[in-house]
């Protein structure tokens, strides 16, 4: 009697998953469509971590990279640096810490889970800075490699290379 019971709720939430995962497959294809795409979409995809939602937000929200003028200028923009000032490694005060875009910090940080569990040498990249600091902080590391990292792609038109930013 209770295997029944746990079979008739294993089925229900599949099917409310599977109902679920249409629906999200509708809207993803209505955005996909909605958009034109270009080759900064094409180019963004070659980055393990970052889909079709994400790619899209990305090239949305970044507009024209040539008005970055460095890599660490628009992982600033991402809000994926600090924005803490300090001198002679004392703590200054405090930066804007609502200035730049904050759907793509939010899409740097979705890839950046993604490319910890989908890319080896972010994973081991990953596992060396939690053990020094914590999860949060590595995390954050890693969506500010991969925002420099599409900069660098965007910038020259050249897929992603995972052993450039996680060397060794």
């Amino acid at each position: 009697m209770e295997e029944s019971h746990t079979r008739q709720a294993i089925e229900s939430g599949l099917a409310v998953y599977q109902a679920i995962q249409r629906e999200i497959d509708v809207l993803e294809q209505s955005a996909y469509q909605a958009v034109k795409l270009n080759k900064a979409f094409e180019i963004l995809q070659t980055v393990r971590g970052i889909g079709k939602i994400l790619g899209l937000t990305i090239m949305l929200e970044t507009g024209d990279i040539h008005r970055f003028a460095s890599a660490g200028d628009f992982a600033s923009y991402c809000r994926c640096v600090d924005s803490t000032r300090t001198s002679n490694g004392k703590k200054k005060g405090n930066g804007n810490a609502k200035a730049g875009n904050k759907y793509l910090s939010w899409a740097f940080s979705e890839a950046a889970h993604f490319a910890v569990r989908f890319e080896p040498l972010a994973q081991r990249f990953y596992e060396r800075k939690k053990t020094k600091t914590n999860g949060i902080i590595a995390i954050r590391a890693i969506a500010r490699k991969l925002a420099r990292a599409c900069w660098m792609i965007l910038k020259h038109q050249r897929p992603y290379e995972a052993k450039l930013m996680f060397p060794g």
